[in-house]
């Protein structure tokens, strides 16, 4: 597959926010020689695992000074970085000062594996904010921003079948706010959906809540500062139905839509204050994020966060079984962590292919794995200070198209320490360090950063990373020894 990188459009972004997709973790010189100093991963702690967990590696967005704690220091920095169940880095990009990423996974694009992520330098609308679509070579594709003059939201991107991109966007107009107690003019930020075509930007449908969903729906307090908009919908999901129709999430109004994915008529709500469905016992949900169809027969798993303000003591994951015959509403199953995590934003929950559930909490820097039966499979952590938007497992092969980068060092027993790293590459099962055609040492892969020590004295070395099957999968340039 070959597409043409678009230019960035509506955004100040320009080619200096392309320097991401430069391996941070290992830069290395133009010839591939020895990396420089470069900033080092944000470190995950593994608090539960079980030999029982899905496949794949764990994508996440560390973003520093969200949630419920102070960023760790003025300089901590935020990233796209991919790990191993043990924690271990695979793929790691520093973000450029004043921007954060959200929402990084695996979809598909034109039939292609592709990894994808929002980056802003605003949250709600508030900068220059472009989706970006790579593929397992880690090179830029495609990138998508939003049309009509607006500016994209950090909450969704989500690609469809038909290779277009469904976005989420804030846009903050003047109302008259006295039916809900507020002044005749007022400002309210509504929620606006678009879908774009990916190969040229185009935008194929717009919704905006304002035409749908009445002010008298929001569960949000009436800001009390003049001048301040008000939040009334809080839009933070878009994605496809079983039939192709659209789901979104309003957080503020409690409620999940269906609209009809080409006139944006509102088909149901499930859940808040018009709700189309009685509800059965336990299903009323709050401030919740990312519904999703399960199946083709009326079941949407939601993340219910239950918080900010607090309704239940926990956040929770519930499947909800909708009857569009009888216009009911039944729980079929919910989890919560053991710990009784809350999560005052954010969140999401991802059905795997073996049918566990896993499981981002948004503000609290956790991430979950369950079973079928809401057993603790799987729990990790990142440091006070940092959270994710979002958290998935996928099953992703990379395959940089860089070398692998070398630091050889004299030891001060006469030996060599080889350090060595491959931003990205999914597929390194050990590392052999070869001198003059010979292998003087070898050892498993650890992580981005691999040191593989040998009593040899040699000048110069080559290190070759090899796959599971014992091949040969790339090497580095020959690089002298440090003393």
């Amino acid at each position: 597959m070959k597409l043409a990188i678009r230019s960035i459009r509506n955004s100040s972004l320009g080619v200096a926010s392309l320097a991401l997709f430069v391996s941070t973790a290992a830069a290395s010189s133009p010839d591939g020689g020895a990396p420089a100093a470069a900033p080092s991963p944000i470190a995950v702690t593994i608090l539960a695992s079980s030999p029982d967990t899905a496949r794949g590696l764990i994508f996440l967005t560390p973003t520093a000074g969200g949630g419920n704690a102070p960023a760790p220091s003025p300089t901590s920095p935020n990233a796209t970085q991919i790990v191993d169940g043990q924690g271990r880095p695979v793929w790691f990009n520093q973000l450029p000062s004043g921007e954060s990423a959200y929402d990084l996974r695996v979809q598909r694009f034109h039939g292609e594996p592709v990894i994808t992520w929002i980056q802003s330098q605003g949250a709600f609308s508030t900068g220059p904010t472009t989706d970006y679509i790579a593929d397992r070579h880690y090179h830029v594709i495609a990138t998508v921003n939003a049309g009509h003059g607006l500016i994209a939201d950090i909450h969704e991107f989500f690609l469809t079948r038909e290779g277009t991109a469904l976005i989420t966007i804030y846009n903050t107009v003047t109302r008259d706010l006295s039916s809900v107690g507020g002044p005749t003019s007022g400002l309210v930020t509504e929620g606006v959906v678009q879908e774009i075509d990916v190969s040229n930007g185009n935008v194929l449908f717009e919704w905006h809540s304002l035409d749908h969903v009445g002010l008298d729906e929001s569960h949000a307090p009436l800001p009390t500062t003049a001048g301040t908009a008000w939040d009334y919908f809080h839009l933070n999901a878009v994605n496809t139905d079983d039939d192709g129709n659209l789901i979104i999430d309003a957080r503020n109004t409690w409620t999940a839509y269906r609209l009809e994915r080409h006139t944006g008529k509102v088909l149901w709500r499930l859940g808040g204050k018009k709700t189309d469905f009685e509800l059965g016992p336990n299903v009323a949900f709050a401030w919740q994020h990312n519904p999703t169809a399960v199946d083709d027969h009326g079941l949407v798993r939601i993340f219910d966060n239950e918080a900010a303000p607090q309704v239940l003591p926990y956040s929770r994951v519930i499947w909800v079984r909708h009857d569009d015959r009888r216009k009911t509403a039944t729980l079929e199953r919910w989890l919560k962590h053991p710990d009784g995590l809350s999560a005052g934003s954010q969140g999401n929950a991802q059905g795997l292919d073996n049918g566990d559930t896993f499981v981002g909490w948004g503000a609290v820097p956790r991430f979950s794995e369950f079973d079928r039966n809401n057993n603790l499979l799987f729990d990790g952590a990142l440091p006070t200070g940092y959270n994710s938007y979002r958290a998935y497992r996928h099953e992703w092969v990379g395959e940089p198209d860089t070398r692998p980068t070398v630091i050889a060092q004299r030891s001060t027993d006469g030996g060599t320490s080889i350090q060595v790293s491959w931003n990205g590459a999914t597929e390194v099962a050990r590392w052999e360090v070869v001198d003059e055609g010979h292998v003087v040492a070898s050892a498993p892969w650890n992580g981005l950063e691999t040191t593989i020590s040998t009593d040899a004295f040699v000048r110069s070395v080559v290190v070759i990373a090899k796959d599971r099957e014992g091949r040969d999968i790339g090497r580095s340039v020959r690089t002298e020894v440090s003393p």
